[in-house]
């Protein structure tokens, strides 16, 4: 299963695999930082093991910890970036400093946001709207 490979690396990364923009942002991932962190599709993980819910995971990228601790968000693509070689491992620590932590979390809901609108992403890509809200018709 998908989400055991977690055990080998730093953590598991989940993403939208519905989302052609966070397939595309995986992929690069994958390919050029080196990184111990597996990435899995949210859709094909065990979340209840994980400690999360398909809401949660619908609304943002997560990455759980081979010890339970679980980063969402910005702080989860921070974390990515810590398990990976420089100088992508020196980003991910200034992500999380005081004050950059609160923009890398408000960029992180910009960017998510408006995934559908960037490079590689679709309407499937759009968000759903917060719980109680409507959208415009």
């Amino acid at each position: 299963m998908a989400d055991t490979a977690h055990t080998r690396g730093s953590g598991l990364f989940l993403y939208d695999r519905d989302c052609g923009f966070c397939q595309r942002a995986v992929a690069f991932a994958r390919e050029r930082l080196r990184t111990r962190t597996s990435f899995a599709a949210w859709q094909d993980s065990d979340l209840p093991a994980l400690g999360l819910t398909p809401e949660q995971t619908d609304a943002q990228a997560w990455l759980v910890h081979r010890d339970g601790r679980r980063l969402a968000g910005g702080d989860a693509i921070a974390g990515v970036l810590l398990g990976a070689g420089l100088p992508a491992r020196t980003l991910g620590r200034l992500l999380l400093m005081p004050g950059v932590r609160v923009l890398n979390r408000a960029v992180y809901r910009v960017v998510a946001a408006n995934r559908h609108r960037l490079p590689g992403g679709t309407a499937s890509c759009a968000l759903p709207p917060p719980s109680g809200r409507t959208t415009p018709p």
